[in-house]
């Protein structure tokens, strides 16, 4: 049973999403402020956090910004503000996905089984050499989720490595952002696909590619984003 831990400073809708939640068979813990939830989420580690930013003591950025420290659970934000900057901040500090004030009951559980399915498709047993791709000296295994430069190994936040291992499964293949955003967030981003060129700017800067020269990652004049052509490794 997976595990969901709901945070918002509202009792009446931590009563109405423990409700539902549990009504779709979560087990289902909750906290009222930041604080608790921090320490709630260190003592109960939960499969999922549904995080409103709107939080006493440490709001819901920073709240998302520690867990993401420690863990790569997904984490479902919510809030009453519907800026395009609310939600690029949310995302590039490591939420998985977004919903607004008020939102349905029947999407917001259906967000949330797709990130627990996301999420157990990354931490399922290796038992083949599958998902391993290889571009020159750049290998990402998607099964084990790693990433090396030759024997060197990188350290990515969990949608830079999300949006690496989609570019490796479809090399030579150009993608606009909007395609990109549906595709590895997983949900209609429209309006706001600069997040698309956050994450591919830091992903470069990780791999230590540039948009000038690239290595890996080409920009597609008009269109959006290509991974050069690689070899699926053989090891």
């Amino acid at each position: 049973m997976s595990r969901i831990l709901v945070v918002d400073d509202e009792a009446n809708i931590r009563h109405t999403l423990g409700y539902a939640l549990k009504a779709e068979g979560y087990d289902v813990a909750d906290a009222e402020d930041g604080q608790a939830a921090l320490d709630l989420a260190a003592r109960s580690h939960p499969d999922l956090v549904i995080l409103d930013l709107m939080l006493p003591k440490i709001d819901g950025f920073e709240v998302a910004r520690r867990i993401r420290r420690e863990s790569d659970i997904p984490i479902l934000m919510l809030t009453a503000r519907d800026s395009e900057l609310d939600k690029v901040v949310g995302l590039e500090i490591g939420a998985d996905d977004y919903l607004a004030k008020p939102f349905s009951m029947r999407e917001l559980i259906a967000r949330v089984r797709a990130l627990l399915r996301r999420a157990a498709r990354r931490e399922a047993p290796v038992t083949t050499n599958e998902g391993l791709f290889a571009a020159g000296d750049l290998v990402v295994d998607t099964l084990r989720h790693r990433v090396r430069i030759a024997d060197r190994e990188l350290e990515l936040k969990p949608k830079e490595f999300d949006l690496l291992a989609f570019f490796v499964a479809h090399p030579g293949q150009a993608f606009s952002r909007s395609q990109l955003l549906e595709s590895v967030w997983g949900f209609d981003f429209s309006g706001e696909e600069r997040t698309v060129d956050t994450h591919v700017k830091g992903l470069r800067a990780r791999l230590g590619d540039t948009a000038a020269r690239p290595r890996w990652i080409e920009t597609v004049r008009g269109v959006g984003y290509r991974f050069r052509e690689g070899t699926p490794a053989s090891v």
